[in-house]
């Protein structure tokens, strides 16, 4: 297995579900912490819910996989610190983090509020500078470690969805995943970022009220995909699994776009 003897820490591994979401549906954070426990990798599933992480963690040791649930708020540096340590020691080390935290709060930019900017930045792009930054050392001292950060096609052109809070934190993200590249290739720490499209997760079905206005919604949100469907969480999963591995040994300051061709 790919992964095999390896440590993975996923921030944002729970499912966030509305009440019509399907029970089988897991979002990005799920699906990624399941496919690196298929990989053989031991799962640190984090996420602000203890109980959704437990979900996650029930979903892989179902499958016969490794993983532990730890709750954690990730705009808490005193706390991302104590996760950090306590992981490293427990395991002997951390070789991926995946860092898949992020909200979105409407509104351009006659109508953004600076607290509600403030709270954009700071869950998704100080926390992934925190998350990195606990982290490196241990990588560093391993002289291995794949850093993972999951960005938006919003970082890369306007949208007709206002969210310009979300899509400037993602292009901060965007360019600090290639600094941290830099910074670190000598240490053999890798560092990419996946830039997804338009995902059919759970979180994507809180954009609307009702299990019919999500179905019109997803609908419509197909059509703007030139593959006509918008992808599965399970995509995402995929991709992360090539950055952690080996396979992507020599790949670093990646910015993998994962549409479909939407961004094109």
């Amino acid at each position: 297995m790919k992964l095999a003897g390896k440590v993975a820490l996923v921030t944002g591994a729970g499912t966030l579900r509305t009440a019509f979401t399907k029970p089988d549906q897991v979002g990005n954070g799920t699906a990624c912490a399941i496919t690196l426990a298929r990989a053989g990798a031991m799962v640190v599933c984090t996420d602000r819910s203890l109980a959704a992480a437990q979900a996650a963690v029930d979903l892989i040791e179902a499958e016969g996989g490794r993983a532990v649930a730890i709750e954690m708020d990730t705009t808490d540096s005193c706390r991302v610190d104590a996760v950090v340590t306590e992981t490293a020691a427990r395991f002997g080390g951390i070789h991926v983090l995946h860092n898949n935290v992020g909200i979105e709060i409407q509104g351009d930019l006659l109508q953004v509020t600076d607290d509600d900017w403030d709270r954009v930045m700071a869950v998704n792009l100080k926390s992934a500078m925190a998350m990195a930054r606990a982290v490196v050392p241990v990588m560093r001292l391993q002289r291995l470690g794949s850093i993972i950060n999951v960005s938006s096609t919003a970082s890369l052109k306007w949208s007709p969805m206002q969210f310009l809070s979300y899509s400037t934190s993602k292009a901060g993200l965007n360019h600090m995943t290639r600094v941290i590249a830099r910074q670190y290739a000598g240490d053999q720490v890798r560092c990419n970022c996946i830039i997804p499209g338009m995902i059919r997760t759970p979180h994507a079905d809180g954009l609307y009220g009702s299990a019919e206005d999500a179905e019109e919604g997803h609908r419509f949100r197909d059509t703007r995909c030139p593959m006509g469907r918008q992808g599965s969480p399970w995509d995402i999963a995929n991709a992360a699994l090539f950055l952690a591995s080996d396979d992507a040994s020599y790949i670093t300051g990646l910015q993998l776009v994962v549409d479909g061709g939407a961004s094109l």
